[in-house]
């Protein structure tokens, strides 16, 4: 009989998390993009782009949600869960996350049709969320409340942003900061039940905490990519780049 060695046993439960919370090392509050926009260094069009492309995330989130507890059989999961649709779709009393970003679009200076029609949006940005949705909907539901674990880290990104935006970008109107005042609350309470499910359900066995961790890098790299592609999208191209790219394969 071969002996259990310590890589096969799993992690302590407190090991678990710990490990978990290291995979903010790689959150896109590090991309090249996020840290030019925390400088205070992008152009208003570029910011502009950002909003833009980022709102196909954010009505993308609900619909993630949505799959989740479509596919969760328990009843006090969702419970719980529902309450993430109406924090975005709003609820007919309460303003949602979706139209909080809608207006963080017309305080950077873009009309409602602009940031609502997706005319702006990259087709980068389109793949990467179509990507993360579809895994929602495809994989059991404790693996996508596990990609949800990036709001781990999403707190202080929204701090930052609230902290740092009324100096850097002075021109942004302050009502255009709602939606990340109202994350703040939010994504601490989602990530006490999100964390609950991911720490009880992949703790049986070694190989279950690392597929969990993978499952979070697949999250995190949805997001670098969204961020990769808007990048690219409001990046100046030369008007011989742009004619070279019209041309025909």
């Amino acid at each position: 009989m071969n002996a259990v060695t310590n890589t096969d046993l799993p992690w302590t439960r407190e090991e678990f998390e710990e490990k978990l919370r290291e995979k903010g090392k790689g959150y896109h509050i590090y991309h090249p993009f996020h840290v030019m926009m925390y400088e205070g260094k992008l152009t208003k069009e570029q910011l502009q782009s950002w909003v833009a492309n980022r709102f196909y995330y954010q009505i993308g989130i609900p619909q993630k949600d949505a799959a989740i507890l479509s596919n969760c059989p328990d009843k006090e999961v969702r419970k719980e869960w529902i309450v993430r649709i109406t924090d975005h779709d709003g609820d007919g009393v309460n303003e949602g996350g979706i139209e909080a970003w809608i207006k963080l679009g017309q305080a950077v200076g873009l009309t409602r049709e602009d940031v609502t029609s997706l005319k702006l949006v990259s087709p980068g940005v389109r793949f990467a969320v179509d990507a993360y949705i579809n895994f929602a909907r495809q994989r059991p539901w404790q693996e996508s409340v596990c990609s949800s674990l990036t709001e781990l880290f999403a707190p202080h990104i929204h701090q930052q942003r609230i902290s740092s935006w009324p100096t850097m970008y002075p021109w942004i109107k302050e009502e255009g900061l709602v939606y990340f005042k109202k994350r703040l609350t939010e994504a601490r309470r989602d990530v006490e039940q999100g964390l609950g499910v991911t720490l009880d359900y992949f703790s049986t066995s070694r190989a279950m905490q690392e597929r969990a961790l993978e499952i979070l890098q697949f999250k995190l790299d949805v997001l670098w990519v969204i961020a990769d592609s808007i990048m690219l999208a409001s990046t100046t191209i030369k008007v011989e780049d742009r004619d070279y790219l019209r041309q025909p394969r």
